[in-house]
């Protein structure tokens, strides 16, 4: 193709399937200047001469070229041919000799051939120069190759303004956004060329990758550009065939088999990402829909002109939408169920019928039987968003490339829970209006009126659903479209979204709130219909309220079983109920929330506590509706308990023998999971019975037990919820206990259940009752109440009078203070206590949020109420991390996380655990909880956790243990001081309680008696080191440092290590030489770091994730996402041996009364702060 010299040739939309079953998107510009880029350019003058960009971009050849004249061209195509990416995994493998798994699953090829210098290419003297780029991508990385011909580039400068200019070569991150829209930082460039000519010919005769003029480059480990990495091999291979213009590495395609050749005019024009160019001769040509909305026309893409195709070889798509999604169909046949019986669920039945089988979930389980669920259990959703939204008036589309969706549903009360990642502050404020993005995952688990079902009861989790949103005031409109692609292994349902069209704009700070609505849904086979009015009010950031609507209409297609001859029919009319609506763009985290309530059935629906919602079930447990408003709670299948509280039922424990010989039990949330051990496969066994289903077992009757099929010809009896025994006889239990009921209320037993009913005069479910249903204001919400008051404007006559400006504090939606304050109109933000009082040394006034930690806990609880014992870990090294109520386990193989074998090592519901340190002599885990605040332990072989220290503290962020000395020494962010005891928390000394207003990490050195910790305070952050004994004290690190929140120490190679949230960097220094190095930057927000041999693992907050980075190659090598998807906070590891080595202190106590604190060539002797006589203390030098 040939183009007018800076053009962009197109914006194109590479996508791919990941092993998880998602789609992937990447946007990608290529221009005739010899680059690609991830955004729009801008004017050539922004970016030539002037590196590194402004933009993302890969500069192959990046100078002020032309292909004008008809000789030069640029050729371009997504491939994913077996030869081709065999191709790709030889020079990648030759460049990275120690990569083991090469598998690129596409590849993008650019070519530009015979470009010339602008200004230059009508001379015809030949100085043209021809070279390639290859982005390859794969599932974990994605690497750039670089090609140029062995007989040299025929120009290596350009002209640029008045002056002759190398040529670039490399990588630019680009702007890199802070935390607030104002503050951008330059990202990482990485050059591969100087300013030197010589580099420039040294491209056609050097390498990377051990052939000649072939360059390879790892770019990034999620998208393009994130790091780099060269590779490894500098020395060109015998026999290795060099590249040339005639024998191009990866080949073009004949544009004129495809296109004819058309110049463009325009420097600016760009074609619409719905052009795609083809890969094969025969071409696939998908062109916009004349009929979409204007964002599609010459309005806002001047200059535009489409390339000539034959007509012969165009294939017209008029739904772009076909482009986007392309999932399996599911589809019913005539097969029977003897070898169709794993196309259902595993909590189904098949049956025959005539024309095909069928697929039925079993009793206690609801859907459409592909896909079952257990009913009362609480359900996840995750997925990602793209799409293309246009902001009022704005010419320019906000692109959205792969964004999390996270949903949690509580299915006993129909409450939803929606949260989209990673949204500027440009669009989120516009998006709060649409909480019906996360609104069908409202239908499809909403709370049910007898007689009728909500959406996964009728199409299960496989259905596509199509919406339209029209602005009343304005005329905008937005389509969304959202593929449901059933539940994964992780037992997730799992969706895309593709957002496309226009919203009226939102200004930054504006609040939104969505009145109470009703929505009919009309049912008939295989679709579904809706349509509603929804009003909504925006409050400014002035205090100024808006009050607007817009008219919603949806279509849901599915696909049914039709064999069934008694097959369910819905209710050809359904209505949903939605209330209790809040919306909420959280700018700091860039994180848009939605919530609400729903319920489904008739146009009237009943007020029994199971279908309000307000009945008081534990989250993983079912509502049982009675006669009036008398109701039962019932715990869902795979747990046990009253119902009020369910504890997660561990078959694999209770029942050793359920999974058979050979085979590993793994238990999951409200279920288990048989595996085979290394070395067998599961067998193929002739089909068993199911007595269950066929009644033939021996369980108690159903009023009182359940009978639960295992597979083959196996089953388990277990008592109802309310009753007791081994399921074969059960007995009711009286539940009427002291205190089981509130104490204005009467407890009445009956059978399996129990009910509470308020005393005369008091009002309430039995388990609350109260003389005022109005709950008196939280301290923020009349904090904030005050502080809006004395913001509001006030009018004396025909004069308005605006104050000035005031703090207003932020409230969760619980009534808590966030953790968190900010004064936009100072642009400054520092860290409260639960009771709003900021903490010293937090305010931040540079654009950046303080770390800052909540104190509360963030209901509801994701899963059961568990008991809090410990399961004990996999034998070997595991390691250990925090999230608020639980500390989990992942054992490791050498480096690498056995991420499958991953679960919960402790619960501790309402705890929010922060640090999390291991003694090795003891096997004793230690934690601290910072909502008490305590510092407990625990045992790995099991048993229930015992407090050690629940007085005097603040806020413990820190803890370190000295295996040798048996001492624990933890920090105090809020007491701003740091403190040693024995390790079962007697003998408490304060060691530091000056010069210290954010201390959080500490590691401790046993063999040589040292301390090491940080401060993030944001006035001056620094790491600090002392002795033991707390002699010594000095500053080890204290310049370009931002939020050094985690710190570890490996004491093989004595380096200390830290993970810094604010440079985004990972460093580590020798403590003796004082040597510094940095080993990755551009991470994300971590909070905690261990390190493990050449690996250093730390939680990161803002994926949510545990990464592993080896700190030796100076790279993330892996990243594990928690089931539950929260911010994970402290990290360690347990290892089966300790470390070998001793101290002054190691042997009996070093001679010493009470405290025994060694430091480097002797021991202090030390009392605790409390008096004691018996104490001595003394110093030895040994």
């Amino acid at each position: 193709l040939a183009f007018q010299q800076g053009a962009t040739i197109c914006e194109i939309l590479l996508s791919y399937w990941a092993e998880i079953k998602s789609m992937y998107f990447y946007i990608l510009q290529i221009n005739t200047n010899g680059f690609i880029s991830m955004a729009k350019p801008p004017a050539e003058s922004d970016y030539l001469g002037q590196m590194p960009a402004s933009f993302g971009l890969a500069a192959a050849f990046m100078g002020d070229l032309d292909t004008s004249d008809g000789i030069g061209k640029v050729y371009f195509r997504q491939d994913s041919s077996a030869s081709v990416l065999q191709r790709i995994n030889e020079h990648i493998s030759q460049a990275f000799p120690a990569e083991d798994e090469v598998e690129p699953t596409h590849a993008f090829i650019v070519t530009w051939e015979n470009v010339a210098v602008n200004g230059e290419s009508g001379r015809g003297d030949g100085t043209r120069n021809t070279f390639q780029l290859v982005v390859a991508s794969m599932e974990s990385a994605s690497y750039a190759i670089l090609l140029y011909p062995s007989d040299g580039l025929q120009f290596h400068l350009t002209n640029i303004g008045d002056e002759s200019k190398p040529v670039e070569v490399g990588f630019s991150k680009g702007l890199v956004k802070g935390w607030f829209s104002w503050s951008t930082t330059q990202g990482p460039y990485y050059r591969i060329t100087t300013d030197d000519v010589e580099s420039i010919q040294s491209l056609t005769q050097q390498t990377n990758s051990g052939r000649q003029g072939l360059w390879v480059f790892e770019i990034g480990t999620s998208s393009f550009f994130t790091s780099i990495t060269p590779g490894q091999v500098s020395e060109i291979s015998p026999g290795a065939k060099n590249s040339s213009e005639q024998d191009l590495v990866f080949p073009t395609i004949d544009p004129e088999e495809v296109y004819t050749e058309e110049a463009y005019s325009d420097e600016t024009a760009s074609l619409s990402p719905e052009v795609m160019y083809p890969v094969e001769p025969s071409p696939e040509v998908i062109y916009p829909d004349e009929s979409l909305p204007d964002i599609y026309s010459e309005e806002f893409l001047p200059g535009v002109k489409y390339p000539v195709v034959p007509t012969p070889e165009v294939i017209y798509d008029k739904d772009p939408l076909n482009f986007y999604f392309c999932t399996a169909v599911f589809s019913y046949d005539y097969e029977r169920c003897a070898n169709s019986r794993q196309k259902c669920s595993s909590f189904a039945d098949c049956r025959d019928y005539s024309g095909g089988f069928c697929c039925h979930c079993r009793p206690g389980f609801y859907g459409d039987g592909r896909d079952c669920v257990a009913e009362g259990k609480p359900q996840r959703m995750n997925g990602k968003v793209n799409g293309r939204v246009y902001v009022g008036n704005s010419p320019t589309a906000l692109e959205l490339n792969n964004h999390d969706l996270h949903s949690y549903v509580v299915a006993n009360d129909g409450r939803a829970y929606v949260a989209i990642s990673a949204i500027p502050d440009t669009l989120g404020p516009c998006l709060q209006p649409l909480a019906s993005l996360g609104g069908v995952i409202g239908w499809a688990f909403a709370l049910e009126q007898p007689g009728y079902h909500n959406g996964f009861s009728v199409v299960g989790g496989r259905f596509t659903r199509q919406a339209e949103v029209s602005f009343h005031s304005s005329n905008e409109k937005l389509t969304i479209t959202q593929e449901f692609m059933g539940i994964n292994e992780h037992d997730h349902l799992v969706v895309n979204t593709w957002l496309e069209g226009r919203l009226p704009e939102i200004p930054p700070g504006a609040t939104v709130q969505i009145n109470p609505y009703t929505e009919i849904y009309q049912y008939s086979r295989n679709v579904i219909t809706s349509s509603s009015n929804r009003d909504y009010t925006i409050t400014l950031p002035d205090s100024t309220v808006q009050t607007r609507s817009y008219h919603w209409k949806q279509t849901i297609t599915y696909q049914s079983c039709e064999f069934s001859e008694a097959a369910w029919s819905p209710h050809s009319t359904q209505q949903l109920n939605v209330d209790q609506i809040f919306v909420m763009y959280d700018a700091g985290n860039q994180l848009i929330r939605y919530a609400m309530s729903n319920k489904i059935g008739s146009v009237r629906l009943q007020q029994n506590p199971c279908y309000t919602g307000r009945h008081g079930c534990d989250s993983n447990a079912m509502c049982r509706a009675g006669t009036g408003t008398q109701f039962t709670c019932e715990c869902a299948g795979g747990y046990t308990g009253d119902g009020r509280t369910c504890y997660d039922i561990d078959e694999c424990r209770d029942t050793p023998q359920i999974c058979g010989r050979h085979t590993i039990c793994n238990n999951q949330p409200g279920s288990f999971r048989c595996e085979c051990i290394e070395g067998f496969q599961f067998a193929k066994v002739e089909q068993g019975v199911d007595h269950c289903l066929r009644g033939s077992h021996d369980c108690d009757i159903p009023e009182r037990a359940r009978c639960r099929y295992t597979g083959g010809s196996s089953y388990v009896c277990a008592c109802l919820t309310g009753f007791s025994g081994d399921g074969h006889s059960c007995q009711d239990i009286d539940e009427c206990q002291p205190g089981r009921c509130h104490q204005d209320a009467t407890c009445y037993n009956n059978q399996g259940s129990f009910t509470c009913q308020c005393h005369l005069g008091f009002h309430g479910n039995g388990f609350q009752c109260i003389t005022d249903s109005e709950r008196e204001k939280t301290p923020c919400e009349k904090h904030r109440e005050s502080a809006l008051a004395a913001s509001a404007p006030t009018t004396f006559f025909l004069f308005s009078h605006r104050p000035t400006p005031q703090f207003v504090p932020t409230c969760d939606p619980y009534g808590a203070y966030e953790p968190t304050q900010c004064f936009p109109h100072a642009g400054q933000c520092w860290c409260v206590d639960r009771n709003g009082q900021e903490i010293q040394g937090t305010r931040s006034g540079d654009g950046s949020r303080p770390s800052c930690i909540d104190h509360g806990i963030s209901p509801p609880l994701v899963g059961p109420t568990p008991r809090p014992d410990v399961s004990p870990p996999t034998p070997g090294t595991n390691l250990l991390f925090a999230q608020s109520g639980k500390i989990e386990h992942i054992p490791l193989d050498g480096y690498s996380m056995k991420k499958e074998e991953a679960r919960t090592l402790l619960h501790v519901p309402d705890k929010v655990v922060i640090a999390v340190a291991f003694d090795c002599v003891e096997k004793m885990v230690y934690w601290s909880d910072i909502t008490e605040p305590a510092i407990s332990r625990v045992s790995l072989q099991g048993g229930q956790p015992t407090t050690l220290i629940k007085t005097d503290l603040g806020s413990p962020e820190g803890i370190a243990i000295d295996h040798l000395s048996r001492l624990m020494f933890w920090t105090d962010s809020i007491m701003d001081q740091i403190e040693v005891s024995k390790l079962d928390g007697s003998y408490r000394r304060v060691l530091f309680d000056e010069d210290l207003i954010n201390p959080r990490p500490i590691v401790a050195d046993p063999n040589n008696g040292r301390l090491y910790w940080a401060d993030w305070n944001r006035d001056g952050p620094k790491i600090e080191m002392a002795n033991m004994d707390g002699t010594d004290r000095t500053i080890l690190v204290s310049e370009n440092l931002g939020l050094p929140n985690g710190l570890t120490y490996d004491p093989l190679s004595r380096i200390l290590c830290w993970a810094d949230a604010g440079t985004r960097k990972v460093e580590c220094v020798d403590p003796y030489s004082r040597y510094r190095k940095k080993v990755v930057e551009g991470i994300q927000y971590a909070f905690a770091v261990v390190s493990y041999g050449k690996s250093l693992f730390y939680t990161d907050w803002r994926r949510e994730a545990i990464i592993t980075i080896d700190r030796m190659a100076e790279k993330e090598t892996d990243s594990f996402l928690p089931q539950r998807r929260s911010k994970p906070y402290g990290i360690t590891t347990t290892y089966p041996q300790c470390p070998p080595g001793v101290n002054y202190c190691s042997a009996n106590n070093g001679g010493c009364s009470h405290l025994c604190l060694p430091r480097p060539g002797g021991l202090t002797c030390q009392c605790p702060d409390t008096e004691d006589a018996s104490c001595v203390e003394r110093g030895h030098n040994l």
